[in-house]
């Protein structure tokens, strides 16, 4: 049974492992958006698909059975594609989300629907800025020279960005401790985040310094089954193998 898992996120890594430990026959195809990326366990393809059509392409010369989407809960185009695709050809369709963060006692958190929306709100809350929404996003804070910028991302950010930017190039993931030294360090008094849900040491790190979060909502994911680890989604491919 031919598995397509639309990954580049942990949760996929270790499901193409689980799989592949598993004796499925599984492909891996990663969006190519950097240059070393971390490559999973089983076979790997690299780059798009050239839309919808392409994937149904793809889906039908590679004869494959299921086509798992474990993105990056904002990979909102992608996974859309995914669900186009696999809705033309009858491919059964799975997507892994892990659950979102919710804020605990202590927290100052700041909702908002888009990443322009964050960039309005900021000057509300400070001046010195911790930026972990992902590289291709910076361009949205270009305007706000008031405010100083630490971005964080596995590559240097490109285009357009903020004056007042510096970037710190490093992959998670990362530490409570070492998150409350970076915010410290820094002088940060806004954070800037999306809500991908996963390791949340960098929300711990602000709830004990009193730093406001700006959580950016994720996109609602497409229509169709959805569970939450790996290991779920284990359990749902195993029951559509037997079937």
């Amino acid at each position: 049974m031919p598995i397509l898992i639309l990954g580049g996120t942990a949760d996929a890594r270790r499901l193409a492992g689980l799989l592949v430990s598993a004796g499925y026959d599984v492909v891996s195809s990663l969006a190519g958006r950097t240059r070393e990326p971390l490559r999973p366990p089983g076979r790997v393809r690299i780059g798009g698909f050239g839309g919808v059509d392409g994937l149904v392409h793809y889906l039908r010369d590679e004869r494959i059975d299921v086509l798992v989407d474990a993105t990056h809960p904002f990979a909102a185009t992608m996974s859309e594609h995914g669900a186009a695709a696999c809705g033309a050809l009858g491919v059964p369709h799975l997507v892994v989300r892990r659950e979102g963060w919710s804020a605990s006692a202590g927290d100052e958190w700041h909702r908002v629907a888009s990443l322009d929306a964050a960039a309005r709100l900021i000057p509300q809350l400070g001046r010195r800025v911790f930026l972990t929404t992902g590289r291709q996003g910076i361009a949205a804070f270009a305007g706000l020279d008031e405010c100083w910028f630490l971005a964080r991302s596995v590559e240097a950010p490109a285009g357009t960005v903020p004056r007042r930017l510096a970037v710190l190039l490093d992959r998670g993931p990362f530490t409570v401790e070492g998150e409350r030294r970076l915010l410290a360090e820094h002088r940060i008094d806004v954070l800037v985040t999306k809500d991908s849900g996963g390791s949340d040491a960098k929300l711990v790190a602000a709830r004990s310094a009193g730093v406001p979060v700006v959580m950016v909502d994720r996109p609602p994911p497409p229509r169709g089954p959805v569970v939450a680890t790996p290991e779920e989604a284990v359990g749902w491919l195993s029951d559509v193998a037997a079937r």
